[in-house]
């Protein structure tokens, strides 16, 4: 094992637009590391297909943007937050254009700049900025490519941090903060020691959880998990959202069918053709997410369907395809011509609104540690994620993050060293189809249990097999050298039985949270739901 330590300024476990834009906005003259699980840009970012929600028409307006994601949000957004980051849209924008994002322009579109601007589920103006159809791919190669060329930030791919390290395990600080994360080099197999003054987790949501998702591989929750267990407070993890359309297709599990469609027009439909979202919801196809993927649950269930359909055919074909180049070359490839056929689609985890709890500077409950994007509980969400607010959210809160750290870095001195990483009783994984089995069996009792709609007899269910499963897992962990599937799967497994004790604790239906047990909403419970860890220490004042 290597003796060296890794030291740096600023560690950002993360390379998605959260950590990436936090990396940029720093001073030259901090020394940043930045980790990432697989290929620099390999994340959720990238997939991203809608686009950026900003206040750039004038005949829009910041109290209109304010007002439509907290109706969203069911009545738990934060309304602080929710202004918060709505207010710095516009400029967070203006940032991306100056790093060289190219957004679609339309001239018609006057009073926004000469920007075309779309509109989305929950949103009452166009005011989602957009690159075509393939937002977040524009976003990631951008910021990639500014990144790569920063003389102060050193980039560590193929790396996945297995813990925080805390003072309060390694004594020797005058106050409980952390000092840094032991990292898995995955072309090793060492597990190395990173020290920094700063650490930010910008490792994305946990909706690898579930079955069927429209997430990378890499969104096993690590941030959430590593935070809780170092002693940090997350909330609201019973509210993950289902997209309502993913593809259905045997070559194509993940691929997203963006919600920009219905605000272009694109209708559902049943196998028959019937067209059946007025039924739910006066907004039809423009009702919030959650909404609509009960909708299609709902109509799937009763007509043991495996999937349902979204027509934009009726739209002129040159439109669709100008439009959505991205979304019309794959599905053409598959054999589906959306300019001529409806798209089979089915709803799948999407985004996970809850998280590690951080305030406006995005400090957690930890001194020294942040976190940004869809690993935090920033309050902007509340019970549903409004389209397209979501890497907004990670723009403002990584903004903000790093305005902090260069207001305190003075103050923080670098980390002690600290005992590294001892495999010295450890030995070699004897039979690893015990964590792919796990694995399998995770994800499916989470989809079949925990998923769009709910019982308190499947939640219990799903504790109890959570809790099974985390004693196997602590053998293995204890008794073998860690690999980067048993590192995901116990923090999957640390992050759904958050998700469950979550879900158990909110006794109502409310936004992505649908039980039948409790069916309506209860007007008494207006707050987020916080869990508190055994190890939760309430974080002095800087």
């Amino acid at each position: 094992m290597s003796a060296n330590y890794f030291r740096h300024d600023v560690l950002i476990l993360g390379s998605g637009a959260a950590g990436l834009s936090l990396a940029l906005r720093l001073r030259d003259d901090l020394s940043v590391a930045v980790v990432s699980k697989r290929e620099l840009i390999e994340g959720s970012t990238r997939y991203a297909q809608g686009g950026i929600s900003a206040v750039l028409d004038a005949k829009d307006s910041i109290e209109s943007h304010v007002q439509d994601t907290l109706k969203a949000g069911a009545g738990l957004c934060d309304p602080e937050a929710v202004r918060f980051v709505v207010e710095r849209g516009p400029a967070n924008i203006r940032w991306l254009l100056d790093q060289g994002v190219e957004f679609t322009r339309d001239e018609e579109y006057v009073s926004a700049g000469g920007y075309h601007l779309t509109r989305e589920g929950g949103h009452t103006h166009r005011r989602v900025v957009h690159a075509a159809d393939a937002t977040g791919a524009a976003v990631a190669n951008t910021l990639e490519g500014r990144i790569r060329a920063k003389s102060n930030v050193t980039l560590y791919e193929q790396h996945i941090a297995v813990d925080l390290i805390t003072s309060r395990h390694h004594p020797g600080q005058e106050q409980n903060r952390c000092l840094g994360a032991y990292i898995l080099d995955r072309g090793t197999g060492q597990v190395e020691t990173f020290l920094a003054r700063f650490v930010i987790l910008a490792t994305g949501g946990a909706n690898k959880v579930y079955l069927y998702t429209s997430n990378p591989d890499v969104s096993t929750g690590d941030g959430i998990a590593m935070a809780w267990r170092a002693g940090c407070r997350v909330a609201n993890m019973e509210f993950m959202q289902f997209h309502p359309t993913c593809l259905y297709h045997p070559e194509a599990r993940t691929f997203l069918i963006s919600e920009a469609l219905r605000g272009e027009g694109a209708r559902l439909l049943l196998p028959d053709g019937e067209r059946f979202m007025p039924r739910f919801d006066s907004r039809a196809e423009l009702a919030p997410r959650d909404v609509v993927a009960r909708a299609i649950d709902h109509e799937m269930k009763r007509l043991g369907s495996e999937c349902l359909y979204l027509d934009i055919s009726h739209r002129p074909s040159d439109f669709v395809v100008e439009h959505f180049p991205t979304i019309h070359a794959h599905c053409l490839e598959l054999g589906i011509d959306i300019t001529r056929e409806p798209i089979p689609v089915v709803p799948a985890a999407h985004y996970t609104c809850g998280g590690v709890m951080v305030d406006h500077h995005a400090r957690t409950d930890l001194l020294g540690l942040y976190a940004s994007g869809e690993t935090a509980y920033t309050g902007l969400h509340g019970a549903n994620r409004m389209a397209s607010n979501s890497l907004l959210e990670c723009l403002v809160y990584s903004e903000s993050a790093a305005q902090d750290i260069e207001r305190l870095m003075g103050r923080y001195p670098d980390p002690v060293e600290v005992p590294h990483w001892d495999e010295s009783r450890v030995t070699e994984p004897d039979e690893e189809v015990v964590v792919t089995h796990n694995w399998e069996e995770l994800r499916r009792f989470m989809w079949d249990y925990v998923g769009i709609v709910r019982t308190n007899k499947r939640l219990r269910r799903a504790k109890r097999r959570t809790e099974l499963l985390a004693q196997e897992i602590i053998e293995y962990y204890s008794n073998f050298r860690v690999s980067n599937d048993l590192i995901e799967l116990r923090n999957l497994q640390e992050v759904s039985n958050l998700i469950i004790q979550s879900a158990l604790r909110r006794r109502e239906s409310r936004g992505l949270h649908y039980t039948l047990d409790f069916p309506f909403k209860d007007k008494n419970q207006h707050g987020p739901t916080i869990l508190i860890p055994d190890t939760y220490q309430p974080r002095d004042r800087e």
